[in-house]
């Protein structure tokens, strides 16, 4: 990737903040611009002015790291300080990118709309057609930048086929299968409201469904199953010819979606503070937070991974030079 190019990235990424950047701030000092009569927003305001100040903490990390992918200083920055909030972007913004596409296009096919969801708004509807592709936009060039970034620094990481790697210990394995395991619950329970089902279900949400809920429900099943696949093949990589590259990415973005995406809805039903038949349930708090567990065990597996793949390896003939710099 050519500097030009790495730049002008840099300024699309930046730049597609500002319109949710803009509105958040707004909010906070208590304008109403985007939110109609009537919507929850309203109700408590100290609340939202605390959510939308953190909102506005998670977006700015976006302008960061784009800066540190581009920058030459950024080379210097320590592994754990940019993969960490990188990892919590691609959890954040997979799934906006993912199901926002899809959610329009089920809408173009016909697709059915919430059950009063224009008598009782939560948002203006320009809001989302502003603030959803701006996410998406900034999801393509932070994930274009980090791919560039880690390939010049830690390209040699992922080279090879998992046949060549290493026998695993046995934490990484109990991790993986741990993961295996409790993947089950979310997943299944995701795979019913996907299919229809209201089991669990609070009674607000029930009655909110449409086709968007069911493509959210049918993409969160992915995620996870998705991390545990490439989670199993690190954790058991004998004789396979797969190479590398493909259970890291599949662990990396199953769980960043599984966990991060996960934490932020259980954070959403803890601090759910409307009607009754609204508040979430203690099955949907369990799921999100049985998801979130899921990606944050396939999490412990790709460290190790990694911190493996980093060592220094001594071959016949050969001196042992410097550790690797991750």
């Amino acid at each position: 990737m050519t500097p030009r190019t790495r730049g002008a990235l840099r300024t699309v990424a930046i730049a597609s903040c500002l319109p949710y950047l803009i509105l958040k701030v707004v909010w906070i000092a208590g304008g109403t611009v985007g939110i109609p009569a009537g919507s929850s927003l309203l109700e408590h305001r100290a609340t939202m002015a605390v959510a939308n100040a953190f909102t506005v903490l998670l977006d700015s990390a976006v302008v960061v790291l784009a800066l540190l992918l581009t920058r030459p200083w950024g080379q210097r920055v320590p592994a754990v300080p940019l993969a960490v909030p990188m990892w919590v972007a691609t959890g954040l913004l997979l799934p906006i990118m993912a199901g926002y596409p899809v959610q329009l296009l089920v809408e173009a096919l016909g697709g059915t709309a919430p059950a009063g969801s224009s008598d009782d708004p939560f948002l203006d509807p320009w809001v989302f057609m502003i603030v959803y592709p701006g996410f998406i936009v900034q999801g393509l060039c932070l994930g274009a930048l980090f791919l560039g970034y880690a390939r010049q620094r830690w390209g040699h990481l992922w080279q090879g086929r998992l046949g060549d790697l290493a026998p695993v210990g046995g934490a990484p394995r109990v991790a993986a299968v741990a993961a295996a395991v409790l993947a089950l619950f979310p997943a299944a329970t995701h795979l019913l409201w996907a299919l229809g089902s209201e089991t669990g279900l609070a009674a607000g949400r029930i009655a909110d469904r449409a086709s968007d809920f069911y493509v959210l429900e049918a993409l969160n099943v992915l995620y996870p199953v998705a991390a545990v696949a490439g989670a199993l093949l690190l954790a058991f990589p004998r004789g396979r010819s797969l190479t590398v590259k493909v259970p890291l990415a599949a662990a990396w973005l199953g769980s960043g979606a599984a966990a991060c995406w996960g934490g932020w809805m259980l954070l959403a039903t803890l601090a759910a503070t409307g009607d009754a038949a609204d508040r979430p349930t203690a099955l949907m708090r369990l799921t999100y937070a049985g998801q979130m567990t899921v990606g944050l065990l396939v999490a412990l597996v790709g460290i190790h991974y990694v911190r493996t793949a980093a060592r220094p390896r001594r071959l016949p003939g050969v001196t042992a030079g410097a550790p690797v710099r991750v």
